[in-house]
This record gives C-alpha cells, structure tokens and sequence, in this order.
C-alpha cells in the first residue's frame, strides 16, 4: 500500500515538474505616432481633447510549446472631431508554455501574458505623446483576467446561438 501512494505522489510531482512557463522574449514589434494637426494645435487656446483607447490581443504558436502574444494599444486624441494625435504601439512576448492542457494555454496567452506586456506597452505610449509635445498620458491599468472571462463567455453563448436546433 505504501508503494501505491509513493508512486502516486510520484506521479503527481512528475505532472508538476512537466507544467512549465518561460518567458523568452519582450519586444517592441510596432510603433507609430502621427500628430496631424501639429504646429497648430499647440497654439490653440483651449486643450480639452477625447481620447480614445484600443486594445488587441492576439496569440500564435511559433512551435511545440513555444507562442507569441502579440498586444496592441491605439491612443487616438480628438478635438472637434479632428485627430489631434494618434499613438499605435504593438509589444509582442516569446513565451514557452509546456504541460498545460488547452484550456489553461488560452488562459496564460490570453490575459497572464498580456499583463506581463502592459508595462512596456504603456511606458512607450506614455513616451510617444510627451516626446509629440503633448501632455502626459497615463493608461490606466487594464484587467486582462476579465477581459479573457468575458470573451469566453461570449464565445460560449455565441456558440450556443448558433448550435443547429
């Protein structure tokens, strides 16, 4: 009896070991900053732009257990419906997932691997705006935990919708 539970113990702790999470890479894969109504704008009496946050996530395999999760943050200001400046910047992350079922793997790329992104993501749109001339612009943090549930979600019921009767 005691053989059975070593080697159950065994077994369990050879699972664990197997499970593994590497970070290869953080990179900056894409970046753009226009700022089409420069000089004019900064002359301009009154600053009371609407900003406009984008996000995307995006996930694929590169091999076996190896993945990139690329993210994308557009900032676009608006005054008066003119494009006072727009910052699009996309960091990407090498990640090597091993030993995790489906399920799991989705979860780690689609919100785990994001957070891990967002500080790069955010101190480069952050430096962008200031070096345009612009007041700072600070992202707030994003949840990508929820963000991931909630898609989920949706693709649970969209499935559901349309499952033939």
């Amino acid at each position: 009896m005691t053989d059975q539970t070593t080697n159950g113990a065994d077994v369990a702790e050879t699972a664990a070991i197997e499970q593994q999470f590497v970070i290869q890479k953080i990179y900056l894969k894409d970046v753009s900053f226009e700022s089409p109504q420069t000089p004019e704008v900064f002359v301009a009496e009154e600053w009371s732009p609407e900003v406009n946050v984008q996000v995307a996530n995006n996930a694929r395999p590169l091999g076996e257990g190896v993945y990139e999760t690329a993210l994308t943050i557009t900032a676009t200001a608006s005054q008066n419906n003119e494009t006072i400046y727009l910052a699009e910047v996309q960091y990407a992350g090498i990640f090597t997932v091993v030993g995790f079922d489906d399920v799991s793997i989705q979860q780690v790329l689609g919100a785990y691997c994001p957070n891990l992104i967002q500080p790069y993501i955010r101190e480069t749109i952050s430096d962008l705006v200031m070096k345009g001339g612009f007041p700072q612009m600070v992202l707030q943090p994003i949840n990508f935990d929820q963000l991931y549930a909630q898609h989920a979600q949706e693709q649970s019921v969209s499935a559901v919708t349309t499952r033939p009767q």
